[in-house]
């Protein structure tokens, strides 16, 4: 059993748990833009949310209807390699366009909606209803 004084100097000991305690460093933290893409320096960053969202939506449908890889795979027209790399988010290797292809596959129906702005830079996202 440890003892308060069975411990000196920088090895302190938590009695209420029997470990050693860690030392915290403080964290420096700042408010994101509300684009994890944006706030990491990536190029087209609004392109990688897009991308990042219809992926999300089509990993929901195929966990929803409890499909394999294999059988979204055929639904999807790819191979389940492909559905694979889909479902670990490397969305990279498809196209925004792509993915909304394979939403309607699934029977969604997607919706692009254009409209000014008051800002000098219009933005991208995604809506889901």
């Amino acid at each position: 059993m440890l003892t308060p004084s069975a411990i000196t100097g920088e090895g302190k000991i938590d009695m209420a748990i029997g470990r050693p305690k860690r030392k915290v460093h403080a964290i420096e933290v700042s408010p994101g833009s509300g684009n994890v893409f944006a706030d990491i320096g990536l190029p087209n960053p609004e392109r990688e949310l897009m991308r990042a969202s219809l992926t999300l939506q089509i990993y929901s449908i195929l966990k929803k209807r409890g499909l394999t890889q294999k059988q979204a795979g055929e639904i999807l027209g790819i191979s389940q390699p492909r559905v694979s790399y889909l479902m670990r988010n490397r969305s990279g290797n498809f196209s925004v366009e792509r993915l909304m292809d394979f939403l309607t596959a699934f029977g969604q129906d997607v919706q692009i909606t254009v409209k000014p702005t008051r800002k000098a830079h219009g933005t991208v996202s995604v809506v889901l209803a």
